[in-house]
């Protein structure tokens, strides 16, 4: 059996930090079930990382870099409302597939909420600056305006709250997302 480096430990561990982190929360989350869904003890977890803090905070960057490059690769080649349209059609398959990330999402604008309340603003800087960096990112590679950089990232956020919520496909609400998502009334479903 090859032995993994450290930064291969590192990371399987935020891996599983976003699995885990993504279905009980940063409060409800053990470093022991980290550690044990990677196959470590406690002890080599605070190896790698520092502490529990330190594991979230970069499980919610991964998510923010990898949302990045998921709009990078979706805008090659295109600009305005076309690359618009591939980076919410990319966004809309990631959350379909890989559900953890928009829970994930979920559970760090919670943890900024709670470290804030508890006069930690360290990690809400974090978050908002990768925020920013995502903003810049779909500006940027789209060449849309501000209004429509922030109307675009804003049905995002309605898309990733009515997914959180579990409205139906069918669901009435849904109707008029396609013009960022890709999706007519069903989460992910192109038009004809």
């Amino acid at each position: 059996m090859v032995r993994m480096s450290a930064e291969e430990r590192r990371e399987s561990v935020v891996r599983a930090a976003i699995a885990e982190f993504s279905q009980r929360g940063y409060y409800g989350t053990s470093t022991e079930a980290i550690a044990k869904r990677v196959g470590v003890s406690q002890p080599y977890l605070f190896r790698l990382f520092p502490g529990k803090k330190a594991i979230f905070a970069a499980a919610a960057q991964r998510c923010i870099d990898e949302m990045c490059e998921l709009f990078e690769r979706a805008a090659e080649g295109v600009q305005e409302e076309e690359a618009l349209h591939a980076m919410g059609d990319a966004y809309v398959r990631l959350i379909q597939e890989r559900p953890e990330w928009l829970q994930m999402q979920m559970q760090t604008y919670l943890a900024v909420a709670a470290a804030e309340a508890e006069g930690e603003p360290e990690f809400g800087e974090l978050v908002r600056a990768g925020w920013g960096r995502l903003w810049d990112t779909v500006h940027l590679l789209s060449g849309a305006d501000v209004d429509r950089t922030t109307a675009f990232l804003a049905k995002g956020m309605l898309i990733n709250t009515y997914a959180a919520m579990g409205f139906p496909p069918e669901h009435r609400v849904w109707q008029g997302m396609h013009p960022d998502a890709g999706t007519t009334g069903r989460l992910g479903k192109r038009d004809g």
